[in-house]
């Protein structure tokens, strides 16, 4: 059992997702006083399309079966991706908390009656039109297509790297054509997205470090005293 514990010690990180749930649970009962509705001019030229509710729905399987994979078949791949999601999930319980906002992009009635318009009922009863910036989808969809990319037995797996951009894309798109987000959610999904990736994968932090250090050394030599006046 201690050996176990010692070999997969990056379990413990599963550990965010009770919080996490709790969390949003939390926010999904609250009654805010004011709700803030998020709109964009460009939603109302985006059309109600239920078959995207298949790629919505792939979400939950493109973010299973990846977590999974690192789980048990690269640590630190598992770790990066696990840090990338908890940073920006975080985020989100706070903006939703501090700033409560909602949709009221859902059409009253549906164009057509089929099953993916079953489907997407069926989410919509699932799924409150609250608490929708950013877009969770939108950001763990980043979050495992770049952990993928830089997975340290993946990353060379063109058909696998390809694969993963388009459900990527079309996870993305889904949020808008179900009426799930707005453009708006799914821009700022992005753009945590490209914080979290600075942070996580690209060192943001070493490189500020290095950046305050420059600018010390310069502010350190611009101050030193020459050394004819010192005489």
């Amino acid at each position: 059992m201690r050996q176990f514990f010692e070999k997969y010690q990056h379990l413990f990180l599963l550990l965010y997702f009770p919080f996490y749930l709790a969390c949003f649970r939390a926010l999904e009962l609250m009654k805010p006083d004011k709700i803030h509705i998020i709109n964009c001019g460009v939603d109302q030229f985006i059309p109600f399309l239920e078959i995207f509710i298949i790629p919505y729905l792939m979400w939950f399987f493109y973010i299973g079966a990846a977590g999974f994979y690192f789980l048990f078949a690269e640590r630190t791949s598992f770790c990066r991706m696990m840090y990338f999601g908890m940073i920006g999930m975080t985020l989100f319980v706070l903006i939703s908390w501090l700033y409560p906002n909602g949709l009221t992009l859902r059409p009253e009635v549906f164009p057509r009656e089929n099953i993916f318009t079953d489907l997407v009922r069926w989410i919509y009863s699932m799924d409150t039109a609250t608490n929708v910036l950013p877009s969770i989808h939108v950001y763990n969809s980043v979050g495992i297509c770049v952990a993928l990319r830089f997975s340290e037995k993946l990353k060379d797996n063109k058909p696998l790297q390809t694969a993963s951009l388009i459900i990527t894309v079309l996870i993305i798109l889904s949020t808008m054509f179900i009426k799930q987000h707005s453009v708006v959610d799914v821009i700022s999904g992005l753009a945590l997205a490209w914080c979290s990736y600075e942070l996580v994968y690209d060192n943001a932090l070493e490189k500020i470090a290095g950046y305050v250090e420059i600018l010390r050394e310069m502010r350190y030599r611009r101050r030193r005293v020459p050394r004819w006046m010192s005489k």
